[in-house]
């Protein structure tokens, strides 16, 4: 067994315990009893980062509460990359949850903060309401500016995930970098069109049959041919809402988003254990379902399809 490994099966054990022992007061909505089902093998180039920690996030507004999520913050030794000031958030869908789309959160948190960023996977207190959506957002930024030395953010979501995202990037100022996979337009089309010159990533699947690729396309237009921003658009045949069968190339082309945002992308992609890491396969397409299932985002409306 080799260092991640060793690392990730503790991180199993660390995670049950934690929840279990959780009794945070309602109006806090329940974080699933498992937020990774396997251990994603990832070669052990690299100084394995600590277990993530479950964190309550107290939320200042009119429904108050905490919002929850998992903390990944890296090893103060990692030498992968220099020291970065630069956050990833990820956020789900309209059933709330951890894992994201085909359970990409769970590797790509695990790849980004080996690599030397802090990332926080996010749950929702009111899923696929927009308002206490956002407000779970800033609240996030403002934890992680206090939890590490993160005062610049990279925002990621998937479906609903979009409105929060689009909307809180095209507010503030200190979200450098937004993603999304399948994006709804509706309260997202507005954070968009205001969100240049911050650059955008957007990923969908033609064969989604839950939010049409149209969604995506609109969006893209939305943001428009404006001095100084950049707009990505990345369409891929066939997949459907969680981009089941692709979704090993989008959390690549995510990876390299935020690391590129983070000014440390062609550090990573300069040294051989960066692209390993980086290009290090974790799980099959069953696992991907299951992470899914297993970490909420599949609660309420949300499906794969």
């Amino acid at each position: 067994m080799n260092r991640f490994q060793s690392f990730l099966t503790k991180f199993l054990s660390h995670i049950d315990t934690m929840t279990s022992k959780s009794t945070v007061s309602s109006p806090t909505r329940p974080l699933p009893s498992s937020s990774l089902a396997w251990p994603p093998t990832l070669p052990a180039t690299t100084k394995p980062p600590p277990p993530p920690r479950q964190v309550a996030i107290p939320v200042e507004d009119e429904w108050g509460g905490s919002v929850q999520g998992y903390l990944h913050l890296p090893t103060s030794s990692n030498t992968t990359t220099t020291a970065s000031t630069t956050a990833a958030i990820l956020l789900s869908g309209a059933g709330g949850g951890t894992s994201g789309p085909s359970s990409i959160y769970l590797t790509l948190a695990a790849r980004l903060s080996s690599l030397g960023l802090p990332v926080l996977r996010l749950d929702y207190r009111h899923p696929a309401r927009t308002r206490p959506c956002v407000a779970d957002t800033l609240a996030a930024m403002d934890h992680l500016s206090q939890a590490s030395s993160a005062t610049r953010f990279v925002l990621v979501g998937w479906s609903f995930g979009g409105a929060p995202v689009y909307t809180v990037g095209g507010r503030d100022r200190r979200v450098t970098g937004c993603a999304t996979v399948a994006s709804q337009t509706a309260d997202a089309t507005e954070g968009i069109a205001r969100c240049s010159p911050t650059p955008v990533l957007l990923l969908h699947g033609t064969g989604d049959r839950v939010l049409s690729d149209a969604c995506s396309r609109r969006l893209w237009e939305a943001y428009g041919e404006r001095k100084g921003g950049s707009r990505q658009l990345r369409l891929f045949e066939g997949a459907d809402h969680a981009l089941t069968g692709q979704a090993e190339a989008a959390e690549r082309c995510i990876a390299e988003f935020v690391l590129e945002r983070a000014g440390v992308l062609g550090e990573v992609l300069g040294r051989a254990q960066g692209r390993e890491v980086l290009g290090t396969s974790l799980m099959g397409k069953r696992e991907m379902v299951e992470g899914m299932r297993d970490g909420g985002d599949l609660r309420g409306s949300e499906r794969v399809e």
